[in-house]
């Protein structure tokens, strides 16, 4: 364990001095932070009560004994256990927007955040439209969904009761409790009877998709999230097979559904090749995400 650190300290080299510590301890990153540097800048950002896009305004403010104290102790943590930090804080911000974290459900992050964000996905959600997202987790894409789509409405379902209970909490912290619906379920048997009322414009799905061979060489900051949350079966597609199967029962006619298949590309290609897919570009290539129109389900 490190001494405690008795120099004055500006943010910035606070934030070095923790990436140091971090890259000596051959982490494994990707849980909202990309490398060492990012993780220190989330990590102090946090002690000094910021974002971590705000932090960057501030790099050359002095931090006080008690904060750098606290950004150490963390650090220590992050090593020892090399549970993800949105773990150890509580936290994780995905696209600028904050989340409750816990290991109740995986860490917030998909590349479908992006398509949320940067209005891709508009042309599927009309005003007044329906949204889903199956397989929610924490709740954060439905949450990205309302804020970027006020006039919509979004229901988010997901087997696991403890991860609804995370999703909840977002849905709360944002105030979206009155747009975003959460249930309980085990993929389309969560959501009532679909009729012509009820149809959804645009479901989103970032299912368990990492094939039997992944699973078993993820690293260990990985394993802190549950298992339920990503293994895909033999070749990551087992819910993925049955998502596509029931999604045109569930789509209004001029509908679509937006799937994130990770790594999965050659595996989906080998389990639908009937199917046309919009293969939609995000800022890790272009075979991460599709999306498949109702008609070409039907």
């Amino acid at each position: 364990m490190d001494p405690e650190p008795q120099q004055s300290l500006t943010v910035n080299q606070c934030i070095d001095q923790i990436a140091q510590k971090l890259e000596a301890a051959n982490l494994h990153y990707g849980h909202g932070a990309i490398d060492s540097q990012s993780e220190a800048l989330w990590l102090v950002s946090k002690q000094i009560d910021l974002s971590p896009s705000d932090a960057l305004d501030h790099l050359e403010d002095p931090i006080t004994q008690e904060q750098q104290q606290k950004a150490f102790a963390v650090a220590n943590a992050r090593i020892s256990t090399r549970k993800p930090l949105a773990y150890i804080l509580g936290e994780a911000w995905l696209m600028g927007v904050p989340f409750f974290c816990s290991e109740q459900s995986i860490v917030p992050r998909s590349w479908i955040a992006e398509l949320i964000v940067d209005g891709s996905l508009e042309p599927w959600l009309p005003a007044d439209g329906k949204a889903l997202d199956l397989c929610a987790g924490n709740g954060s894409l439905a949450v990205l969904l309302a804020l970027s789509c006020p006039d919509i409405h979004v229901s988010a379902c997901d087997i696991s009761m403890p991860a609804l209970s995370v999703a909840a909490r977002n849905v709360d912290r944002h105030g979206l409790s009155s747009q975003v619906e959460l249930f309980d379920g085990d993929l389309w048997n969560a959501l009532p009877e679909p009729n012509e009322d009820n149809l959804f414009d645009l479901i989103i799905c970032n299912p368990p998709y990492v094939n039997a061979n992944s699973m078993n060489a993820l690293p260990i900051e990985y394993h802190a999230e549950p298992a339920l949350a990503l293994a895909g079966g033999d070749d990551g597609m087992d819910l993925i097979r049955r998502i596509i199967a029931h999604a045109p029962d569930y789509l209004s006619e001029r509908g679509a559904i937006l799937i994130e298949i990770g790594n999965e590309y050659e595996n989906f290609k080998k389990a639908f090749p009937q199917i046309p897919v919009i293969w939609m570009e995000v800022s890790a290539g272009e075979e991460q995400v599709l999306l498949i129109q109702a008609e070409d389900l039907r």
